[in-house]
């Protein structure tokens, strides 16, 4: 590792820090025993599960020589699809619409049905705004993308270095890894700026690593854990600290905002990248995560049914996210944090 980067804090201790110092966002002990006791209910009727990823028909199966290099683009390109009116960016593909994330991986299948190496760095690489805008344009009457020039900026840097040191492949960062998670993270960091997701918080250096650690566990949960998606301490892995999941915590009382950051989020103005509320957004809801996660191994333990489910941040995370989409009528009330960012 780079000495300069020493210093950063892991994602998880960033947010333990975070939420000890934090004056705008408190996490309440009795909503994340609540939220435990109903994780661990959803665990035993697998509604929640390491399957959740390889369910839906966008997401590649494990046995798609493909897989790993279209989970890398696409967290290459996994940031941003809010538009401040509040319109989706909106892809129709095998005659059903998909928006935000979704229509993201709709947008690459639909190009690799084309016929477009969207999965080959000789081919991203090289790849133009003009082509980013035209491999990834939304329906008629779809808001468009954000951040085009930033996302072809992103493609090209990554597929420089695979190009370089990886033989084309993000296989060979695996390898690289030897089946650990922690690894794979700085690997990732390290050899690919786009993904260094840190902060200033209170003079230390804070990380949430969203991009990065969504690729670790979109890979994991891909391969259900075994062969290319094996990691021994997946559990170091934390919640991908986006602006969505933020919204379910405060929805199911996890945490609570300040009135002042409240009236802030109402106003629906854009906040700056890297200012004190955003990192204690973000931090908190990576910390109360981590609690959940104790919570359920707890009640679990106690059931003595540890052995029979996999719990982990990840796991969480999966089902917090897909709650907010399923209920995005009832949560509409409670605002998400806007802050235009590569990162998230």
């Amino acid at each position: 590792m780079n000495p300069s980067r020493s210093k950063i804090l892991s994602p998880r201790k960033s947010a333990e820090l975070i939420a000890s110092e934090s004056k705008h966002v408190t996490i309440l002990e009795s909503g994340v025993q609540k939220l435990a006791q109903k994780i661990y209910e959803k665990l035993q009727d697998k509604t929640i599960s390491i399957e959740m990823f390889s369910q839906h028909e966008l997401h590649p199966p494990s046995s798609d020589p493909s897989a790993v290099d279209w989970i890398f683009v696409v967290d290459t390109l996994n940031f941003c699809f809010w538009s401040p009116d509040g319109a989706h960016y909106t892809v129709s593909y095998k005659g059903k619409k998909y928006t935000g994330y979704f229509a993201l991986c709709a947008a690459l299948n639909r190009a690799k049905d084309a016929g477009k190496a969207v999965t080959d760095p000789k081919f991203y690489s090289q790849i133009t705004s003009k082509e980013v805008k035209e491999l990834l344009q939304g329906d008629d009457g779809s808001a468009p993308l954000p951040l085009i020039d930033e996302r072809a900026e992103c493609l090209r840097q990554v597929g420089a270095c695979l190009l370089e040191k990886y033989e084309g492949s993000f296989i060979n960062c695996l390898k690289a890894s030897h089946g650990s998670a922690e690894s794979l993270l700085n690997l990732i960091v390290n050899e690919f700026p786009c993904f260094r997701d840190e902060a200033i918080f209170k003079e230390f250096q804070v990380s949430f690593y969203k991009r990065a650690q969504i690729l670790v566990g979109d890979i994991w949960a891909c391969f259900k854990g075994k062969d290319l998606g094996f990691f021994s301490d997946i559990d170091q892995i934390t919640m991908f600290a986006d602006y969505r999941v933020p919204q379910v915590l405060v929805h199911f009382e996890v945490m609570q905002y300040s009135p002042a950051l409240l009236n802030v989020l109402e106003t629906g103005g854009i906040m700056e990248s890297g200012c004190q509320e955003e990192i204690e957004i973000r931090g908190c809801s990576i910390h109360a995560v981590e609690l959940l996660s104790s919570s359920v191994k707890a009640i679990l333990s106690k059931a003595n049914r540890t052995d029979q489910f996999i719990v982990n941040s990840i796991i969480i995370d999966h089902f917090l996210w897909d709650f907010r989409r399923q209920y995005a009528q009832e949560l509409s009330s409670i605002p998400f944090h806007k802050v235009v960012s590569i990162y998230y």
